[in-house]
């Protein structure tokens, strides 16, 4: 429907209410989607119209749309079922129970299970977890907040629970200008015609059934209110059609006098109502015709913002909306705890454990990630994209010391301890558990680039912060071997090494006060002390509350400090403390006692602090002991979860149990959130700060107090929300600017499709060798990412390596330059034993191990270890039977390998000793996958049989099994490859079928999400995760290539076998098996079956594969225990 159409929907429903069709009005609402009402909505829930509920909502939703859908539907069943219990009812609780919440069950047995169970209780209540629940009235009120947040948050509602503001009776003001117009075309115009229908147009001839000329709609309206029985009680203000806000004064000085406007004024610096022009009243010799328009009133001019003109604030980046300053004051009787941001607005899925997050100081709707796994992610909350990532890589390895490249060496990871950006936002920092710091500068959108590599400390690098002394910009860091230091950030040349503490340094908190600069440093032992920037040792020592390992903060404008942290015995502190006598001023009271982790703590607004415990969110005002209050974020929060404000407050981020962050924002907070993703996002608009200048009237100089003196001497940002000082809640009611219907469609999300050659970068690796139209059975990039490893149908091995020269700095595979075709001086192959039977026929299978120095490969004969840099055959066992049919190196020992049979059992086996050390058997038919989960300690297994199985490393046991969910309509092949691979995160586990790609959750092996292409693709031959497990690449018969958003399953790009291969149309030519980049997330290869090998990138002028899809889940059903969903996504619905 166009958007015409849309807005004509909206006048009928204005239309509707004004004559009092209720009921008609409240049909057309769920028939045509485009206004929720929630008062409507509120009404019905409140009164129990359970049917008349679920019939109103399923014109904007149904129960499997999404995970947010899910759960509205899954609290008002939960609801009615829990209202028949309580009246003891038990033949409609089952009635219920079977009826509507049986759906649930195939994504929650459990929960099922347990709502089952309370049928055989007398009480309910006498559930441990509905034991507060009180009566009919209190239950549905509690339940309407949570289903208000869910409606808020469900992506399918957005922009569907505001009605636009429209001037009264505003389609029969329209009737009346189009008869107004068709009498002024009348050639002998009457003056007081009459008018009897709308249904043929007016005409003052005298047999036309329409003689009269229209009447103003002001004095004489044409459509007056129709008669209808009583019995309609009038809408009142708080119907669903809101009167027109209340315009502001047009004049900065009217603006300036009003500094508190209502919420009905619109937000400041923007008039509500879009600027109209007049519509030009076509010619006519008739005086007496008047031509009225909507606006005939008064037509406003949008406020600029001061200091800014026109053109300026036309042309500004996408995240710096221009702002008007209200002259409001910053006092802290200005604030109240509904400030606080608790509303949970979204939840972006990071893949990871998240470990420290820090919002960009200007542009404030970018956020910064760091993981355990030393993933670095920057989001634009705006989109809910992920602009840029980068994992845990280190720059030169040269340049560091022996025991770090030991310690690389035998293990290539490592978790990130803290990010931070810098007090400009042109740089920010990485702080490694493994010696290193690296700091990177950006140049907004997904542009950031190393600035400086830093062998740091010895160990891990706790903390990192930036600072000012001497108006330089320095770099603190500190770490595991007790010491703290200072580096220059231009050089990277260390400026001064300061070593007092007795124990491993946990934090610091650079600042300064009265042009002293000072660091503040905590230690495991409880111990703070205070540093200048000399070599004169710590000035000062406290014992931190309880002998905490701790980490201190300022309030926003530098005058007061706070602590918070946990000792070994569990206990946490939160303090304020006096600074010139060194001790605690205040205690704040509420934190629990944990037997892990150290709680986190944040400051906002100098008002008020926040610190992740016992999963919530807990808040105290600055000024009082007693916890203020707490927000559980909908759930799903860890026991110490990370925490983060923006800094301006109006946003706090918030780490998940399941590798997320979600996002809760105060009313001010939505507002911006709202605008941002009005507006079309484009990376490449995000400027970096260091370019983004203010004119020189406008109020946002004033630099953050607790970063240094000169800050703004050497970069004045502009303030996307708000001013760097402190608080400014009149800055953020912001709206975008009214783009017209072209503007609207581009922002259409549509799947990118490269068909042609010149849409991305390929390249064919070249090849001369005898077998090169042998298919590849096997692919692999070594994991240096230097070269790629093939295994041909003929047992043979093919090596390319790529040179690093003038055109490729860096030595890595690319698709832009070809790379050689290696083989050892002596010229032999790396070939495998092969058996009696035809090797074509044989499955194939190799292992590459960690360092790249030897391949473990079988095809149908024995297995061979291979030495990679001279193709020599090492050692050869195992002959078959059975043969080996997959191959994984045990990720702690490289000595144990477990090999997969084509018997169906697996074999863990000790290379070094030549032992098996056990055989484990679960599956019916010839393994055909293996992969490990460190973090889990758990091997999983797939096998012909489309079965799952879960062992124990410890013991070698199997935990659990389970057979694929085949979809409907579609049939699997009796013997058919499964793959498995997991995440980087370890937990979640990518299922490879002909027929699906699905995501289980290890170990329990719960499907979460699973995607079906259409047949037209053919089977699914392969795929794999991206490095980054952000995308997945998925090869079918048909040629081409699916590039799947991970988080989601969706289809995003397809790239067409037309665009990379140039052969016979009449050979049927496709890829066999996928692989992906050991560290560049949007290169893979493909082994086809004529024997080649291609490398494919997106053009750089694109530097990814097409754009994410919209998102459409949320969070599971909640209730008595929520637990994940599982969807199906049917090729791109």
């Amino acid at each position: 429907m166009s958007s015409l159409s849309r807005e004509l929907v909206f006048l009928i429903l204005q239309f509707l209410d004004e004559e009092k069709f209720k009921e008609t009005v409240h049909r057309l609402e769920q028939g045509s989607g485009f206004f929720f009402n929630v008062r409507y909505f509120e009404e019905m829930v409140t009164n129990g119209e359970w049917d008349e509920v679920e019939k109103y909502l399923s014109g904007f939703t149904k129960v499997d749309d999404n995970r947010y859908s899910m759960k509205i539907f899954f609290e008002i069943r939960k609801q009615k079922y829990l209202e028949a219990l309580d009246k003891k009812d038990r033949a409609k609780a089952v009635e219920i129970l079977v009826k509507d919440l049986k759906v649930f069950s195939a994504f929650n047995e459990d929960l099922f299970k347990e709502i089952t169970q309370l049928l055989v209780l007398e009480n309910f209540r006498d559930n441990e977890q509905l034991s507060k629940y009180g009566d009919t009235k209190s239950a549905r009120s509690i339940m309407l907040g949570e289903l208000k947040k869910l409606i808020e948050a469900n992506p399918l509602f957005r922009d569907k629970l505001n009605f636009p503001t429209l001037k009264n009776s505003r389609l029969r003001t329209l009737i009346n200008q189009s008869l107004n117009w068709q009498h002024q075309l009348c050639k002998n115009p009457k003056p007081n015609p009459d008018i009897k229908t709308l249904f043929v147009d007016h005409s003052c001839g005298q047999s036309q059934p329409n003689g009269a000329r229209a009447p103003s709609p002001v004095n004489n309206p044409l459509m007056g209110a129709l008669q209808k029985p009583a019995g309609f009680p009038p809408m009142g203000a708080h119907g669903p059609f809101q009167p027109a806000p209340a315009a502001l004064p047009t004049s900065l000085a009217g603006w300036m006098a009003n500094p508190h406007p209502s919420a009905s004024a619109g937000p400041l610096g923007f008039n509500p109502q879009t600027m109209l022009k007049r519509p030009r009243t076509p010619p006519t010799n008739n005086p007496a015709a008047d031509y009225q328009t909507a606006d005939s009133d008064h037509v406003l001019k949008r406020t600029r913002t001061f200091g800014i003109s026109d053109e300026q604030a036309n042309h500004l980046p996408v995240n710096i909306l221009p702002v008007g300053y209200s002259g409001q004051s910053h006092g802290q009787s200005s604030y109240s705890s509904d400030d606080l941001p608790k509303t949970n607005v979204m939840t972006l899925s990071q893949g990871s454990v998240v470990k420290s997050m820090d919002f960009h100081p200007v542009q404030q709707i970018l956020l910064l990630v760091g993981t355990s796994t030393g993933e670095i992610s920057i989001w634009e909350l705006g989109s809910r994209e992920k602009l840029a990532h980068k994992n845990f890589k280190v720059w030169d390895h040269s340049v560091f010391s022996m025991p770090l490249q030991a310690a690389l060496t035998s293990d290539y990871t490592a978790q990130i301890n803290r990010v931070t950006w810098s007090p400009d936002g042109t740089l920010f920092g990485v702080a490694y558990s493994k010696y290193i710091v690296q700091i990177y500068s950006y140049h907004g959108g997904d542009d950031f680039r190393n600035h400086l590599e830093i062998e740091a400390h010895a160990g891990s690098v706790n903390d990192l912060a930036f600072s000012y002394p001497n108006k330089q910009l320095s770099i603190v860091t500190c770490g595991e071997d007790r010491l703290i230091k200072v580096w220059d950030a231009v050089t990277g040349a260390k400026q001064h090494t300061f070593d007092d503490h007795g124990a491993p340094v946990y934090s610091i908190c650079p600042h300064f006060k009265e042009n002293i600069q000072f660091i503040f440093s905590t230690a495991t032992d409880g111990k703070i002390k205070a540093w200048l920037y000399d070599n004169m040792g710590s000035r000062i020592e406290y014992d931190a509350p309880g002998h905490s390992s701790t980490r201190m903060a300022y309030s926003a404008d530098g005058t007061r400090l706070f602590s918070c942290g946990t000792n070994k015995e569990g206990e946490s502190y939160i303090v304020e403390w006096n600074e010139s006598e060194g001790v605690v001023k205040r205690t704040y009271n509420g934190l629990g006692k944990r037997s892990v982790g150290i709680v986190q703590f944040d400051t906002t607004k100098n008002r008020f602090l926040a610190a992740g415990d016992e999963c919530l969110v807990k808040f105290w005002d600055m000024d009082s002991s007693n916890l203020l209050t707490t927000v559980d974020a909908d759930g799903g929060l860890p026991a110490s979860p990370c925490i983060r404000f923006s800094k301006d407050g109006i946003l706090l981020a918030v780490s998940t149990n399941d590798n997320g962050i979600k996002i809760l924002a105060n009313p001010d907070g939505i507002r911006v959130l709202r605008a941002m993703e009005n507006r079309s996002f484009d990376p490449s608009r995000v400027t970096s700060a260091s370019i983004v200048k203010t004119s020189p009237m406008t109020p946002f100089g004033a630099s953050n107090p607790s970063a240094g003196p000169n800050i703004m001497d050497r970069v004045t940002p502009m303030s996307s929300m708000a001013a760097m000082n402190g608080d400014n809640r009149s800055l953020v009611d912001v709206k975008p600017r009214i783009r017209d219907e072209s503007m609207e469609k581009s922002r259409i999300w549509k799947l990118t499709e490269i068909t042609e050659p010149s849409q991305c970068r390929s390249l064919r690796l070249p090849d001369t060798t005898t077998s090169s139209a042998m298919r590849i059975s096997r692919l692999i990039y070594t994991n240096s990412g230097l070269a790629i490893l093939a295994l041909a149908a003929n047992a043979v091995h093919k090596l390319w390596k790529w040179q690093r020269n003038d055109r490729n700095s860096t030595g890595k595979a690319t698709a832009n330059v070809a790379p050689q075709l290696w083989q050892p001086t002596s010229g032999i192959l790396m070939t495998n034993v092969i058996s009696d039977t035809n090797p074509e026929e044989a499955v194939s299978c190799f292992a590459l191990s960690k360092n790249d120095s030897y391949v473990m490969s079988a095809s149908g004969g024995k297995i061979s270890l291979f030495n990679m840099m001279t193709f020599k055959t090492m050692t050869t066992f195992m002959p078959p039977p059975p043969a080996a049919t997959f191959l994984a190196f045990h990720p702690q020992d490289n000595n144990i390998i477990a090999i997969g049979m084509d018997d169906s059992s697996i074999q863990i086996y000790n290379v070094r000793i030549d032992e098996v050390k056990t055989k484990l058997k679960g599956h019916n038919k010839r393994i055909t996958g293996l992969a490990f989960s460190n973090a889990l300690n758990i091997l999983v297994s797939s096998g012909a049989d489309s079965q799952l199985c879960v062992w124990s490393m410890e013991a070698w046991e199997k935990q659990t099994s389970k057979n694929l969910q085949i979809p409907p309509g579609r049939v699997a092949a009796p013997v058919v490859d499964t793959r498995v691979q997991f995440h980087n995160d370890q937990t979640q586990l990518l299922v490879v079928h002909e027929t699906q790609i699905a995501i289980y959750e290890a170990p329990k092996l719960e499907c979460l999400k699973q995607w079906v292409p259409p047949e037209t693709n053919g089977l699914i031959t392969h795929a794999t995760y991206s490095c980054d497990s952000q995308s997945i690449y998925v090869s079918f018969e048909d040629g081409g290539v699916g590039i799947l958003t991970a988080s989601s399953l969706r289809l995003r790009c397809r790239v067409s076998s037309s665009s990379y291969l140039q052969t016979n149309p009449n050979s049927r030519v496709y890829p066999l098996v996928i692989a992906a980049h050991p560290s560049e997330p949007n290169q893979f290869a493909l082994g086809l079956t004529d024997g080649g090998v291609v490398v494919l990138e997106p053009l750089e002028s694109e530097g990814k594969w097409g754009t994410s899809p919209p998102l459409e889940n949320g969070a599971g059903p909640s209730g008595l225990t929520a637990g994940a969903t599982g969807t199906t996504d049917q090729a791109q619905r």
